[in-house]
């Protein structure tokens, strides 16, 4: 992945990406992420994935089924995190809705997108780990293509607000 970024040249602007998921600290992503994009006239891209298990053909239907519930989670998902990151910032974040694994989702939204200029994240504080999607990304962050912000998950709205 060698997509050139251009979200500081004419017509682009910069946005930094934002995982929505089932974790509780997602709050803290999207609190940076908007206080950020508000400050800096960028904009907040929000993406949810939904990791599709192998399915067996003659449970086709039930596949079926079970995608469509996993997208209206989704979009649920994605509502509540466009609601804060519009109160918070006045702002109305990009959504998008991916299937598959979640690193590779994440790095084909960076490379489909040249004005992701960051993808944050937000850690659980807690002694059960991170969080699964921070624990995924450790092992590739290295060679990510932008950086990656980690908000620790027990930072208060103005611990935040003084941080971005």
């Amino acid at each position: 992945m060698t997509t050139q970024r251009r979200s500081y040249e004419t017509g682009h602007k910069p946005k930094c990406l934002v995982i929505v998921d089932e974790t509780t600290e997602w709050d803290r992503a999207v609190y940076y992420a908007s206080r950020w994009a508000v400050r800096i006239g960028g904009g907040v891209v929000m993406l949810r994935i939904i990791e599709i298990e192998d399915q067996n053909q003659q449970w086709l239907g039930v596949a079926d089924i079970m995608r469509a519930e996993a997208h209206e989670d989704a979009d649920a998902a994605l509502d509540r995190a466009s609601g804060r990151a519009n109160g918070i910032a006045a702002i109305t974040p990009e959504r998008v809705i991916r299937e598959g694994d979640p690193i590779e989702q994440i790095l084909d939204v960076i490379d489909k997108d040249v004005d992701i200029t960051m993808l944050v994240l937000a850690a659980n504080p807690g002694p059960e780990g991170p969080g699964p999607i921070i624990t995924m990304t450790v092992g590739v962050v290295g060679s990510f293509p932008i950086p990656v912000v980690v908000v620790p998950g027990d930072l208060s709205d103005a611990d935040i607000d003084a941080l971005s």
